[in-house]
């Protein structure tokens, strides 16, 4: 076990792109008896819709979040109510549930996703992620894994989503207004005092192209210099606060 997290820590600090990501996970997961992954990042307000990387069939995913299933998922639902991790399955006792999310996991069962085991990723009490590992059919690998290995799944589970959430995050806000991902961490390092020739240095770009950043985000603002603009994103930073205060 020490190799295959050894080696999931070092794909994973070497990955770029969703791409890299899930076979970083994909390759992990296939060491220790389990066939396939779904990442689904969830609950941001700035988020417009679903982060999803997975190896599930590509037809169910796509089926999955165009009918919004994510909105009434039973398991991503008991994901909310507990940081822990959990199984369930088709044959599994589980609660009451609607027509809706029965067909959900007809659907899903038909597409070989029947049984799995769900890593809750949560910031405060409030849920923002989750990951799971998912198989055809109750295999005692895949229970024996998940049964002897569940604390290691659970950190490789908050490993992946905080990479993902640092390198993946193509946009960010300012004022409601989006920007880039350059924008943004040029505007953070020019609020804290830095110049286009040192942020350059620390971002490993030129000064012009620094310089570029910054005055793309003076003209999305509509803001005449960079302390109006620091400003607001300061003030985005503070709503996006009080938004997770008001779901703690």
């Amino acid at each position: 076990m020490h190799r295959v997290f050894q080696q999931f820590i070092d794909h994973l600090a070497a990955a770029e792109s969703p791409e890299d990501f899930s076979r970083a996970l994909a390759d992990a997961a296939a060491e220790l008896d389990l066939p396939c992954f779904a990442y689904l990042g969830l609950w941001s307000r700035s988020q417009d819709s679903p982060r999803l990387i997975s190896t599930y069939p590509s037809r169910w995913t796509t089926h999955y979040l165009r009918s919004n299933y994510q909105s009434i998922d039973p398991v991503l639902i008991s994901a909310t109510h507990s940081p822990e991790p959990f199984c369930w399955g088709v044959d599994l006792p589980s609660q009451s549930l609607s027509i809706a999310q029965k067909q959900l996991f007809d659907e899903a069962s038909q597409s070989g996703i029947r049984f799995g085991f769900t890593v809750p990723v949560h910031r405060g009490r409030r849920a923002i992620a989750a990951l799971t590992f998912a198989t055809d059919e109750r295999r005692a690998t895949f229970e024996s894994s998940v049964n002897s290995q569940g604390r290691v799944l659970q950190l490789m589970s908050l490993l992946f989503h905080t990479q993902v959430q640092m390198k993946l995050a193509t946009t960010a806000t300012a004022n409601g207004i989006r920007l880039s991902r350059r924008e943004h961490q040029c505007l953070e390092w020019a609020a804290r005092g830095k110049s286009a020739w040192e942020i350059g240095r620390i971002l490993g770009i030129s000064q012009h192209t620094a310089a570029s950043y910054l005055n793309n985000v003076k003209k999305k603002l509509g803001v005449r210099t960079l302390v109006q603009a620091a400003i607001r994103m300061a003030a985005d930073k503070k709503e996006e606060q009080n938004f997770d205060e008001y779901y703690l």
